[in-house]
């Protein structure tokens, strides 16, 4: 098909989370200025330098059958139980391509060489990589899992997801560390607007609470070290933050063109009005501390849109609870939109969920889009002394409520080794 520029809307959502196994669940409990933070009931973790983190709230063994489980990494089995509730809330009610018994095509369903999946991860596999070290070492080379490639493979939530339901036009995984999941959308985005698909579902998951990212994490002094308050340890934008808490969980969303969604009488949530992506090429780990990489990342999404910093009404910040990252998302806003940055209700989500990696910008993008659809920005929570230099109006204590009309969010995610994706959403 050639090149079009199509509208691209979002149909459907899904999550599984430190907060809530499904996208409802996880909504709630966001709005309620909850927090899915507590301690590592593990043995392992009992000499860590860092004992707390955001465990998911609902064990996939709970939702994936055994045989199914026993061939997945945890990582993997985030993204296919989210892609299937983002599937199902899509009203799609076959695999693409599905066939009924007497020969029939399922209604709800769609071409599957027009579908496509984009699931990133920051890590992919690391736990079923480093857990079959542990049994080779222990138990030698015959007990290794034959699956365990397949395992820990960083495309291997994509493919999974792929296979479940019947991709052909394209299955891919960015892996941008924790910038993974939004430019993951960002792909699908551009896969529907130049014609590739009609329907990627797409996101990001991540799955690595292990003992080794905990004590590399730790040792380079990125994590939060306060193991006495698990549920006040993430705090965004507060004066005394001392670093991010790590989460897992995965979330996912059907992006569709418009035309397509409006054939088949879906119903339709938002407008996924584009992307803005750009690097540092600054530091491995740290931010450009002006901000002029996200800038540019910000700058792109409206150059390459027709988004108005007017409609821009709400920002959920990647703001990981780091001493400079934070403030150079801020001071990046500034650079970009001014005075208009008063008009924009700032939420921290990650103060309730962790920082899942490669999959905050999936479960952030599901928060943003329900943001939209229920005209409310969550609550940042933990911030008892906002830092002087976060010049924003960042939304404290309660959950605030958005204005009436045509208005947009913005999902921002950053990474290690300086990648920087925006992405736009916006009421129909």
């Amino acid at each position: 098909m050639s090149p079009t520029n199509r509208t691209v809307v979002v149909t459907g959502i899904g999550a599984t989370t430190p907060l809530g196994g499904d996208a409802a669940s996880f909504w709630e409990a966001l709005v309620a200025g909850k927090s899915g933070v507590g301690p590592l009931e593990q043995e392992w973790a009992a000499e860590l330098p860092v004992r707390i983190a955001a465990q998911i709230a609902v064990e996939p063994g709970e939702i994936i059958p055994r045989p199914q489980a026993r061939k997945l990494d945890r990582s993997a089995q985030f993204a296919l139980i989210a892609a299937q509730e983002a599937w199902k809330d899509a009203g799609f009610t076959a695999r693409a391509g599905a066939v009924e018994a007497d020969g029939s095509v399922p209604g709800a369903s769609v071409n599957p060489d027009r579908l496509g999946a984009v699931i990133a991860s920051g890590i992919g596999g690391v736990t079923t990589l480093l857990d079959q070290y542990d049994v080779l070492k222990e138990k030698g080379v015959r007990r290794v899992s034959p699956h365990t490639v397949p395992m820990l493979m960083p495309n291997s939530p994509a493919a999974n997801v792929g296979i479940e339901l019947g991709a052909r036009a394209g299955v891919h995984t960015p892996v941008s560390a924790c910038a993974s999941g939004a430019e993951a959308i960002g792909y699908a985005i551009e896969m529907i607007r130049t014609g590739r698909a009609d329907v990627v579902v797409a996101g990001g998951t991540e799955a690595a609470i292990h003992p080794l990212p905990i004590a590399a994490f730790g040792n380079m002094m990125a994590m939060s070290k306060n193991n006495d308050d698990p549920e006040g340890a993430s705090r965004p934008y507060d004066a005394g933050r001392d670093g991010f808490v790590l989460g897992e969980g995965a979330g996912v969303i059907v992006l569709e063109s418009e035309e397509h969604a409006r054939a088949r009488g879906a119903r339709i949530y938002v407008e996924a009005v584009g992307q803005g992506i750009s690097a540092d090429s600054h530091h491995i780990t740290q931010p450009e501390p002006s901000g002029n990489g996200i800038a540019h990342a910000l700058q792109n999404l409206l150059d390459n849109t027709d988004l108005k910093p007017a409609e821009i009404v709400h920002v959920n910040a990647h703001a990981t609870s780091t001493p400079q990252g934070d403030v150079a998302e801020i001071k990046a806003l500034r650079k970009v939109f001014g005075d208009d940055v008063d008009h924009m209700a700032i939420s921290a989500t990650k103060s309730m969920t962790g920082h899942l990696l490669g999959g905050a910008g999936g479960i952030e993008t599901v928060a943003s889009i329900l943001a939209l659809v229920n005209r409310t920005a969550p609550p940042t929570i933990n911030v008892s002394d906002l830092d002087p230099e976060v010049n924003a109006d960042v939304v404290t204590g309660e959950a605030r409520e958005l204005p009436e009309g045509r208005i947009a969010v913005l999902n921002d995610s950053f990474g290690f080794g300086g990648h920087n994706v925006v992405l736009a959403f916006r009421t129909l």
